[in-house]
This record gives structure tokens, sequence and C-alpha cells, in this order.
């Protein structure tokens, strides 16, 4: 091999080779699923992450629910405050009751021994 562009394709070509090896090899198109399935410990994930999905559903609706019994107790509140607010505005602007004045006789204490 004398022609140098001939040697610079083997040398692309050879490249071109061992990555597309080394491609298939890493990728493991041999490997079946059963054998995935047949790991404990992958089953035992599995089974984890649909628990924990459950569960994580089941805390969003009990989440909704607190939320929406919190809105209505706090819309309630405010209904409260502002009736609140209302009347003593109403009692302010009202005129103030007369003060009467009572005189009482002087407190006397007798002491019995």
């Amino acid at each position: 091999m004398t022609s140098h562009v001939a040697r610079l394709y083997s040398l692309a070509l050879a490249l071109f080779v061992f990555f597309l090896t080394w491609a298939t090899i890493g990728a493991r198109p041999w490997t079946t699923t059963s054998r995935a399935q047949q790991d404990p410990r992958l089953t035992a994930l599995t089974v984890r992450e649909q628990h924990l999905r459950r569960e994580s559903v089941l805390v969003q609706r009990l989440v909704r629910h607190r939320w929406a019994v919190y809105r209505v107790q706090l819309h309630k509140r405010q209904s409260q405050i502002a009736t609140a607010r209302q009347a003593q505005q109403a009692a302010a602007s009202a005129p103030a009751p007369s003060v009467r004045v009572v005189s009482l006789p002087p407190l006397t204490i007798t002491r019995t021994s």
C-alpha cells in the first residue's frame, strides 16, 4: 500500500468498524427481558415504585380535600370578619348612650368577733 489516500480510507473504515462494534456490544442486544424480570432487586424496585405511586395519589387527594376545606373555612371566617367590621362601624356612627350618675350611701363595715 503505497497510496496515502488508500491508507486514509482504510484507517477511516477501521475506525468506523471499531466504533460500530463498540456500540453494538455496549447495547447488549443479546440479553433477554426475562433475565431482567427474574432479578429480585428489579422486582422489588418495581413493587416499591407502584406502592409509592398509589400512596402519592392518595396523598394528593388528601391534600386537595384539606385545601378545599381550608378555603371554605377561610371564606366563612372572612365573611364573619366583614360582618364584625360593619357592626363596629355602625356602632361607632351611632350616638353614644347617656351616662347616669348614681349616688350611693357610704359603705359601712361592722366587725363582730
